[in-house]
């Protein structure tokens, strides 16, 4: 299955300021892990929040990736204007999505457990991240998961994820309108949370690899069981 991966990168992120990150954790380390651990059925798309700066490690980087500029000013309208531009490229019903932020890590061979979650159990949206958060948060004390097995890895329903999460094109284009409905435009942000309980009241479903092959960079959150520091 060909994978379409579209990463979104900006000079500068006010969402980012004060969040405790690993020492080892830079956003061009996430970067080049990206083009290094995917395959050889896998396209990069970069949506850049403007016009990358000579400080920016995208600046000078000519390696294979598409670049598309857009201004945003903040994480809502850049994914937004990322939903619009994926809606426009009339992308063949079969081939899986991939939206990326800046600051997600992956684990080498990730690309063969996404396609293996999709052709084996028929997921709606997928993320590679186990989060953190779902096993110490008292909110999610009480949650309960439904455990599926493929032949290299195990998978759980999880109520929620970032702005992280793969879905084959139909999906995305089935609901496109929910994906802009949660792009609020007023807070600056992406109400992700509210967006995924929103797909699963209508029948839809999200799943998590266990362990993760992706972790979202911030120390407390981390993936567990992965050593990341030694990827």
């Amino acid at each position: 299955m060909k994978i379409k991966i579209f990463v979104r990168h900006c000079n500068t992120s006010s969402n980012s300021v004060g969040k405790n990150r690993p020492e080892w954790f830079t956003r061009e380390k996430c970067w080049n892990n990206l083009l290094t651990t995917s395959d050889k059925d896998t396209d990069i798309t970069v949506m850049f929040d403007g016009e990358p700066n000579e400080e920016h490690f995208l600046y000078n980087d000519n390696r294979n990736y598409t670049l598309v500029k857009k201004y945003g000013g903040n994480d809502g309208q850049s994914f937004l204007n990322l939903v619009e531009y994926v809606y426009e490229q009339n992308i063949d019903d079969d081939t899986i999505l991939y939206f990326v932020e800046d600051d997600f890590y992956h684990k080498p061979e990730w690309t063969n457990i996404m396609r293996e979650g999709f052709e084996y159990i028929g997921v709606d949206y997928m993320t590679l991240y186990d989060h953190a958060d779902k096993y110490f948060l008292p909110m999610y004390e009480s949650l309960q998961s439904k455990i599926i097995a493929t032949p290299s890895i195990h998978w759980r329903t999880t109520p929620s994820t970032t702005n992280t999460y793969a879905m084959l094109a139909k999906t995305f284009k089935k609901h496109y309108n929910i994906h802009v409905e949660y792009c609020d435009l007023v807070k600056g942000y992406t109400r992700d949370h509210d967006k995924f309980t929103k797909l699963w009241e209508i029948g839809s479903n999200l799943m998590s690899c266990i362990p993760g092959y992706s972790t979202h960079c911030e120390t407390e959150y981390l993936s567990p069981c992965i050593k990341w520091n030694k990827i």
